[in-house]
């Protein structure tokens, strides 16, 4: 189990391991959740832009990644976007909102290991190059089989 499963579980189980539910994949959640935001990019800049940038860049940086609470991450995507991944996963907004805030920083870390956000977007389909692959690419850095 990776270490992101076992925050997951703890999460949603109160230290119970992390159930392997659709609405439980890191994944799946990062997934949906730059679907909704317009890619690595998209996200980047609306975190940024709720005044979120030091944080943001600290993740995107090769130093220490800055927390943010499950507050700053609803205040920056706000309920539409939240609102339409929660659905999406059939999760609520209350269970959604402390798993981002632990997956935003490490997921946005490792897409960006050489302290910058990649040169060229991905696409949001599935292909060569697409967030089907990107996505699949993040599988071992959570954990996942």
């Amino acid at each position: 189990m990776g270490l992101l499963d076992s925050v997951l579980g703890q999460v949603l189980n109160s230290g119970a391991p992390a159930p392997h539910s659709p609405g439980s994949d890191p994944v799946a959640i990062f997934g949906s959740l730059l679907q909704e935001s317009g890619g690595v990019g998209g996200l980047v800049q609306k975190l940024q832009q709720a005044g979120l940038g030091d944080a943001v860049g600290s993740w995107i940086g090769t130093g220490q990644n800055q927390p943010v609470s499950p507050d700053q991450v609803h205040g920056a995507l706000g309920q539409d976007v939240i609102g339409a991944v929660a659905q999406k996963l059939g999760l609520n907004v209350q269970t959604l909102l402390p798993l981002l805030a632990t997956l935003l920083p490490v997921l946005i870390d490792r897409l960006t290991p050489h302290g910058r956000l990649p040169d060229q977007e991905p696409s949001l389909s599935a292909g060569a190059g697409g967030l089907g692959d990107l996505l699949g690419a993040l599988g071992p850095l959570l954990g996942r089989r």
